[in-house]
């Protein structure tokens, strides 16, 4: 049977150091959305680690949603066109969104997302991501909240996959190059 982290070229991010900084995260947003209606929106399906955990180290009053949007089919390339594959099914109109997501790299899903919710009249609509590949950036696009900047190489675990797999490792990994070309 193969052993999916023989996969694996490098650990960037240790699942401890994961821990530490969700926490320092949840600590505050906690303090900033102090007092407001706020909504986190989960992307699916990558964001659904980090989205666990950060929800566990918010201590004010918040509800959740999710969103499935695609650009990318079973590419390891943004197609550039984005689909919403699932809608919201909560109404935001007069609410704080804080989208999660697990990764910003090109910058084209989350650009569209944001002009897309804009348009249903949230008080604000900021973003959280557990990983900021600015290398990648097409498009201009900034997240509030960050929890590490990572380099342009192609990344699996805590949520991130290829082919849908790799998403159950407790860490951010670097994909072997022979695996994905």
């Amino acid at each position: 049977m193969h052993d999916m982290s023989d996969d694996i070229q490098e650990v960037l991010i240790s699942s401890d150091k994961i821990k530490k900084r969700v926490e320092e995260l949840g600590q505050q947003i906690s303090k900033d959305y102090a007092g407001k209606d706020l909504i986190l929106v989960g992307i699916l399906k990558g964001s659904v680690p980090f989205m666990a955990d950060l929800l566990r180290q918010i201590t004010i009053p918040c509800t959740m949603d999710f969103m499935a949007v695609s650009s990318y089919g079973n590419s390891s390339k943004s197609s550039g066109v984005v689909r919403i594959l699932k809608d919201l099914d909560s109404e935001i109109e007069n609410k704080h969104i804080l989208i999660v997501e697990d990764i910003i790299d090109s910058g084209t899903t989350l650009s569209y997302l944001v002009d897309y919710l804009k348009g249903r009249k949230a008080d604000s609509i900021e973003i959280a991501c557990l990983l900021n590949k600015e290398e990648a950036r097409k498009v201009k696009i900034d997240a509030k909240y960050i929890g590490f900047q990572v380099p342009d190489y192609f990344l699996v675990g805590f949520g991130l996959d290829y082919g849908e797999k790799y998403r159950n490792f407790p860490y951010v990994g670097i994909l072997k190059e022979e695996i994905y070309k």
